[in-house]
């Protein structure tokens, strides 16, 4: 027996003998890219930077080892960054790089500057959602599933939606840095920093669960909520001229941002995919009755209610202004998932099965969880730098604990109680509600010490 064990120990592949050159080379070129940006910048740098660079290199290699898809990612990202901060390097102001040659030079007025890169972005996103809805009544793939031709356009449009995504990203994170040597910082300091952040962070995930499981039938139903990101971006772009890159506020010049905000956005975008998928769920499990309550009803009574509250009249002006925004956004809603409900049966037989959707939805959300409760803790570490405490109720810090609770409690029934089913997808669909409540309901309705966060 002990001979036995040690035999198969032996002929088991270790993790480094598994690895094939395609690996190998991948590893030499992120780790000749860090060594050039350590070179090239490391003077800008401050510890916490050059400590984050030296660490982003073995999570790199390891995500590229763990997904191939990625590999490319990176390499395409960080070949297109450098192409636009050579073009921007051509010319020279006081600072560095002249920033006007975003509207001089073709490829970066057209297509690598960070505000173009990220309306492509945008404009793929819409064209993705667009395709892959259109696949639920188009031609089928084989077998009779969903992943016909205009599914795969979509997936392969969300993928160059990403890329332009982490480009403009990139892109805005050198350019900042030319403004000013005080004004450079990581691109996710404000809203419009933060929805980039979360449309390329959701589509990432879900594509990863679309490889994983096989089917792009869902991804019509996470893109979705990737669009309506978009579209906010867009308005609040246009109302406010979010894309101009300014100073950090003094509460926001900290290294724990760097930290807290994309953790947090990891669970804010696996929610958001856990809940689309809790959709796709209930269209396939519910009866007509229960989602004309669920998807039209609900909507319109809270429609109502913040109709009649704009009727009374509100001392803040501007608190009844956003009310009725959102009464008119929440009506579009339930008119659009309304559609939806009357065309379940083709988009039915096209959704794979309750049990996948269910693992999916589950899967989602227990990396959420584990996301944003090093988020929270990240954040209690921020707000006793910031000011002089770890907690202090503010209503983003109390929204944050509801929405921590509302999927511990999830995560608690379905592992305990074995929660499945109609109840465990109308929960996570709600979650989404609570979630978009502490991701924008505070800033539009609330103030507090996140108020630099506000519309």
């Amino acid at each position: 027996m002990n001979t036995t064990t040690t035999t198969l120990d032996l002929g088991r592949p270790s993790l480094w003998s598994r690895r094939s050159p395609a690996d190998w080379l991948f590893a030499v070129l992120v780790i000749g890219g860090a060594a050039y940006a350590f070179r090239r910048y490391g003077a800008a740098m401050d510890g916490y930077e050059k400590a984050i660079l030296v660490g982003a290199v073995p999570a790199l290699i390891s995500l590229g080892w763990f997904w191939a898809p990625l590999r490319w990612l990176a390499l395409a990202v960080g070949a297109a960054s450098l192409l636009a901060i050579g073009l921007y390097t051509r010319t020279a102001d006081a600072f560095g790089a002249d920033l006007a040659a975003a509207d001089k030079v073709f490829l970066l007025k057209y297509l690598l500057s960070s505000q173009s890169a990220i309306l492509w972005m945008g404009t793929l996103f819409f064209m993705s959602t667009l395709f892959y809805w259109g696949g639920f009544f188009g031609k089928a793939g084989p077998g009779g599933h969903g992943d016909g031709a205009a599914m795969r356009i979509g997936s392969g449009l969300a993928w160059a939606a990403v890329f332009m995504a982490l480009t403009g990203t990139m892109v805005r994170w050198f350019e900042s840095h030319q403004i000013g040597p005080d004004i450079g910082h990581i691109p996710v300091s404000n809203l419009y920093e933060v929805f980039v952040l979360f449309c390329w962070l959701t589509t990432v995930f879900y594509l990863y669960y679309e490889s994983h499981y096989k089917t792009r039938a869902l991804g019509a139903f996470v893109m979705l909520v990737v669009s309506a990101a978009v579209g906010f971006l867009l308005w609040y772009t246009v109302a406010r001229e979010a894309q101009e890159i300014q100073p950090l506020v003094p509460a926001l010049q900290s290294w724990w941002m760097k930290l807290h905000v994309p953790a947090n956005f990891i669970g804010y975008g696996t929610f958001a995919l856990a809940a689309m998928v809790a959709l796709a769920c209930l269209l396939k499990v519910s009866n007509a009755r229960s989602l004309w309550v669920g998807l039209v009803l609900v909507p319109g009574g809270v429609v109502a209610l913040m109709a009649l509250y704009g009727l009374l009249g509100s001392p803040d002006a501007a608190l009844t202004e956003s009310l009725w925004k959102g009464s008119r956004l929440i009506g579009g809603t339930a008119l659009f998932f309304a559609l939806m409900v009357a065309l379940r049966h083709p988009i039915n037989a096209r959704t794979p099965s309750l049990e996948l959707m269910d693992d999916l939805m589950y899967r989602a959300i227990a990396v959420g969880f584990a996301f944003f409760t090093i988020a929270t803790v990240l954040g209690a570490f921020w707000a006793a730098e910031a000011w002089g405490g770890y907690w202090s109720w503010d209503p983003k810090e109390t929204w944050a604990l509801i929405v921590w609770l509302n999927y511990a409690a999830w995560l608690h029934m379905r592992l305990m109680k074995g929660l499945r089913g109609t109840a465990s997808a109308w929960w996570s669909l709600g979650g989404l509600v609570v979630t978009t409540f502490a991701f924008l309901g505070v800033n539009m309705f609330l103030s507090g010490l996140h108020s630099y966060g506000t519309l």
